[in-house]
């Protein structure tokens, strides 16, 4: 029987920025201490744990020593080396395990194991050639996308083709790593469901959230949006069957694509909490960070269904261009709340904290979130 891990225990979290930091609030509120291992100093996680442990991850004796003083791991991003988990697998817990890292930080794994399980992916090819190019685009055609395999996110890593010789000057151009080539797909919205699950297989969703992005990067989140409801058993019937084929313990987000058919396909997942999840803190009576939590301590899981319609808009640091936002402004709007992530170099497209809103339907929700952004540079 799995051990329960319970309130006063420490636990660890590879990685420091926002995503360790909300999930460090969450964790003393319910009484755990937190450790926190990355390569910075004075990191949004650092400022809530009781100890932040510096070192690279590729410092297996440090990585150890960091282990040795929590008893279970978790992590806030994905490009940590298989190296690192496996040593720290020695010693405790990870959760979501390395295996399930290792397969969801390679596109190519990532999008093969779960066709494989029968999942709706878009359809792909793995290109390591010239002559891989020439055979994805007879197959698929010249609309696609081309993305490396690795360590991409926010649209970093990724090329948009439209011709057969556009996709080789595209591989070039990402410097002939392995990559994946995806068919572009004609959808109607991007949405995404947040979802958890503990050692007994008992699973939790949020969603489907709608998701509207700007240069790559997320944002604007609504749920419930009416327009998404109708999907709702769909979208989670096929998050579940994520969760189970990779055998996740923890809490994992699977993006998706709406076609026009009304049809949802799996374009990537992440083996932890998402942008998109961040209007369930204010909103939920279990937001997806104590869910992080729950599910790594073996502790039964929590509903993330928020009470009534909640949005969250992204603060970039595009925002400081002209000074300091005028917190004030968007904090008189009724039902919206601050969230920043203590970060001190607010550069352009940098994700420097979010704006959450409650309201009685998903139209008003959508409404004051934003305005109260764009009050920000009044």
């Amino acid at each position: 029987m799995s051990l329960t891990i319970l309130p006063g225990s420490t636990l660890g979290v590879l990685g420091s920025g926002q995503l360790g930091r909300m999930f460090a609030i969450a964790a003393r509120e319910m009484g755990y201490r937190i450790h926190t291992y990355s390569t910075e100093v004075d990191s949004p996680t650092g400022h809530i744990a009781d100890r932040e442990f510096t070192g690279a991850y590729d410092d297996l004796d440090r990585i150890r020593e960091f282990s040795k003083t929590v008893d279970v791991v978790t992590f806030e991003f994905e490009n940590i080396s298989a190296q690192a988990v496996q040593a720290i697998e020695q010693l405790v817990p990870v959760r979501p395990a390395g295996s399930v890292l290792h397969t969801s930080q390679n596109r190519i794994r990532e999008k093969t194991t779960l066709h494989q399980a029968g999942l709706p992916v878009t359809p792909f090819r793995s290109i390591n050639t010239p002559e891989d190019i020439t055979r994805a685009i007879n197959e698929l055609g010249c609309s696609a996308i081309l993305k490396t395999a690795q360590w991409g996110y926010d649209g970093k890593g990724q090329r948009s083709i439209n011709s057969a010789d556009q996709a080789m000057d595209c591989w070039n151009d990402l410097e002939n790593v392995e990559a994946i080539y995806e068919k572009k797909i004609d959808f109607i919205a991007e949405a995404s469901v947040v979802a958890a699950r503990n050692e007994q297989g008992e699973i939790v969703c949020c969603g489907p959230i709608r998701n509207e992005h700007h240069n790559h990067i997320l944002d604007l989140s609504i749920y419930p949006d009416p327009e998404m409801q109708p999907l709702e058993k769909q979208a989670c019937e096929i998050t579940r069957g994520v969760l189970e084929t990779l055998d996740v313990v923890g809490v994992m987000c699977v993006e998706l694509f709406v076609t026009k058919e009304n049809d949802l396909l799996i374009n990537e997942v992440a083996p932890r909490p998402h942008n998109s999840g961040h209007l369930t803190i204010d909103a939920s009576p279990c937001s997806q960070f104590e869910q992080q939590v729950r599910a790594i301590c073996n502790l039964p899981l929590g509903d993330m269904t928020p009470s009534q319609p909640a949005a969250m808009a992204n603060i970039m640091g595009d925002l400081w261009e002209n000074g300091i936002p005028r917190w004030e402004k968007a904090l008189a709007y009724p039902g919206v709340r601050l969230h920043l992530y203590g970060k001190q170099d607010p550069r352009p497209g940098r994700k420097m904290g979010h704006l959450t809103a409650i309201a009685k339907t998903a139209g008003q929700v959508s409404e004051t979130v934003l305005s109260a952004r764009n009050s920000l540079t009044e």
